[in-house]
């Protein structure tokens, strides 16, 4: 269970600081949660908060009731939080085997390897021994990044915003892969989208809207109501959502 109590975080900015979390108090189980709704409204910034990466200026965050606030990001990937940047970060001189090794904390077979690979729809044997590096594009690295949060297997995997930067067909690969997380989940999966692919197989929604949870349910209470807001960036794409906003 990771819960968040009160959380607050401010940020610089030319005219002098500004308020970007305000308060955020929520509790996420073991479940495939998205956390949606316009952009600046601290979606990112929350992901990056749980992870370790900003550290709140109040509030508490747990997870199975151990007080992780002020943990290093590493001390929190230790205790099974694991992170996928919406930019994929590239690794010269480290193979995709090493990551995904790396990634999983023992040393994998080739086999067991490759098998990560191709659950994010990739040709394992073309890309075991390749070096992470420029010479990827983005939707191969984003599903690189994936595969090594499979190979983690940890309480809590955190997206932010997996489908930023990939092309369609890649974008539908993920789709499926999210869907096998679904239903094999371990852990908590959150994922940081708009995208109403994502949202629609989601167990719980969070809408987010200047620093502040606007909408909280289940993905049949919330998205229909989501998809006829045009303030939250989304548009009603069915009749069913439609009929929702009588």
């Amino acid at each position: 269970m990771l819960e968040l109590k009160n959380i607050s975080f401010n940020a610089e900015n030319e005219s002098g600081e500004k308020e970007i979390l305000k308060n955020i108090n929520l509790k996420i189980d073991n479940s495939f949660v998205v956390i949606t709704g316009p952009n600046g409204g601290g979606k990112s910034t929350l992901a990056k908060i749980i992870a370790g990466i900003l550290t709140p200026v109040s509030g508490q965050i747990l997870l199975d009731g151990e007080d992780i606030t002020h943990m290093s990001v590493t001390e929190r990937a230790n205790k099974g939080i694991s992170f996928a940047f919406q930019q994929p970060v590239h690794f010269k001189g480290l193979t995709v085997y090493d990551l995904i090794g790396l990634a999983a904390g023992k040393k994998l077979g080739i086999g067991e390897a490759c098998d990560y690979l191709s659950q994010v729809g990739l040709c394992a044997r073309d890309y075991i021994n390749r070096e992470i590096n420029s010479s990827l594009s983005g939707g191969e690295l984003k599903r690189i990044e994936i595969a090594s949060v499979l190979a983690r297997s940890t309480k809590v995997s955190i997206f932010d915003e997996p489908e930023a930067g990939i092309d369609l067909w890649s974008f539908g690969n993920l789709i499926h892969v999210f869907e096998k997380m679904r239903s094999s989940l371990g852990g908590a999966v959150i994922i940081i989208s708009h995208q109403e692919r994502i949202l629609n197989i989601a167990d719980k929604i969070i809408v987010l809207g200047d620093g502040a949870v606007t909408a909280e349910g289940s993905r049949d209470d919330v998205l229909p109501k989501l998809l006829c807001t045009v303030d939250s960036g989304c548009r009603v794409l069915s009749d069913a959502g439609k009929e929702a906003c009588k």
